[in-house]
């Protein structure tokens, strides 16, 4: 599991195609390769991905995590190349602070940048979804984007709106999204949940 609160922006170093559909991504990272577990889950812009191996790559610590076929298709990481610049979060350790909200890594599909406003020092972005995944956001409840814990201002139809504070835009690579950008979104796990207690509910007979 984790909180959505991005720990550090790392930039993908190789590509590298392998057997049945499986592509080996090498990030580099601001980590301590040597505090980096072997079999250990990082989310990368919101997928979590297992790493295989870690170390350095020239003068700069990085980890390799395998995206599976299923994982290119549903999420992002079939665009990525190097260069890309990822929001990465370590997986959430028994007693650490929960600062934003529970997230699986388990991306639930892709939003896609319709509109941004940016101000002063922050910044508003429009956000449209797949029909059938904006049934589980609401205004203020929490959706994750690229791996961002985000609160929702206002939803419109498929579309909805979130307001991207300094901080978050100089530690994530949404200071850098613009209108057609895709971006990984998982919905709030308790949305899910709440829809589908609604869906199996048992109808009151009718009288």
């Amino acid at each position: 599991m984790f909180t959505g609160i991005i720990s550090n922006l790392g930039e993908l170093i190789k590509v590298e195609e392998k057997a049945e559909g499986l592509r080996s991504l090498t990030i580099g990272c601001g980590y301590d390769p040597d505090d980096i577990d072997i079999g250990a889950s990082i989310a990368c812009s919101g997928v979590c991905l297992t790493v295989v191996a870690r170390g350095r790559t020239g003068n700069r610590a990085s980890f390799t995590v395998d995206a599976a076929a299923e994982t290119l298709r549903a999420t992002t990481a079939a665009s990525w190349m190097p260069g890309t610049r990822l929001n990465l979060e370590r997986a959430l350790r028994l007693g650490d602070e929960l600062g934003g909200h529970m997230v699986s890594g388990h991306v639930d599909g892709v939003a896609e940048l319709i509109a941004r406003d940016d101000f002063v020092d922050s910044a508003e972005l429009v956000f449209r979804v797949p029909e059938d995944l904006a049934r589980f956001i609401a205004p203020k409840g929490s959706v994750a984007l690229d791996g961002i814990s985000l609160t929702v201002n206002r939803v419109e139809g498929n579309s909805f709106a979130v307001h991207i504070i300094p901080h978050t835009l100089k530690v994530t690579t949404l200071d850098g999204r613009r209108v057609g950008a895709r971006l990984n979104i998982e919905v709030d796990v308790m949305a899910r949940y709440a829809a589908r207690l609604l869906d199996t509910t048992p109808r009151a007979a009718s009288r």
